[in-house]
């Protein structure tokens, strides 16, 4: 098990008494890209939440870079949501999550999200408000300062929910390609209804009654 990035052992895990997650296993090796696909409410969504730390199964054993407590697992992750994940702070803030982070990684990391030229037309800059719930901003620049925050963690495993099914093709584009340079070299757990999204360093799963299924 040890040799594992990622490690589930039979989980499951219920809404109330809706079982959404049953009996099920993954192992991912350390640079794996794995993608898990199917129909909305099948469970994929939860299965990530389970290894981010944010969800305890019912049963099973969850390790996450050698760590099973939710708190350890989290440090070891970087997670980029398909919904607005932003705090009412500035981009900087956003960005570091009050971490002591250099001018120079956090601009690095800008610039790999291709946030640099919006950022430079801001008056404020880095120090700029994105509003409550990031409502200043638009959906392809909250993803892409979402994807700065898991660059400046430079953590070993990154989970991706849906990153761009709310984002125009253009945009989709640009957020892709800095999730590209995100996922370079990285454990990576994406989760997406549009299998489309997943390029050929992939191996895919299909969720089918609460078990993940190889495609």
């Amino acid at each position: 098990m040890n040799q594992y990035a990622v490690y589930l052992g039979n989980i499951s895990f219920s809404y109330e008494d809706n079982m959404v997650i049953k009996n099920l296993s993954l192992s991912v090796k350390s640079g794996e890209h794995i993608g898990i696909v199917g129909d909305s409410g099948c469970g994929k969504s939860t299965v990530l939440k389970i290894l981010a730390g944010l969800y305890e199964p019912d049963c099973g054993k969850t390790t996450i870079a050698g760590e099973c407590s939710p708190e350890k697992i989290r440090e070891k992750e970087a997670l980029v949501m398909q919904h607005n994940s932003l705090f009412p702070l500035s981009i900087r803030d956003n960005i570091t999550c009050g971490h002591d982070i250099s001018e120079e990684k956090v601009r690095a990391a800008c610039e790999n999200a291709s946030l640099t030229k919006w950022i430079e037309s801001l008056p404020n800059g880095l120090d700029t408000n994105v509003g409550e719930r990031g409502n200043q901003v638009s959906g392809g620049q909250a993803q892409r300062i979402q994807i700065a925050r898991a660059l400046c963690k430079d953590a070993p495993i990154v989970l991706l929910d849906e990153p761009v099914s709310a984002l125009d093709q253009d945009t989709g584009h640009s957020v892709l390609n800095a999730l590209n340079r995100l996922t370079d070299g990285k454990t990576v757990i994406h989760v997406t209804h549009h299998q489309e999204m997943l390029d050929k360093s992939y191996t895919v799963y299909r969720m089918i009654g609460g078990k993940l299924v190889r495609e």
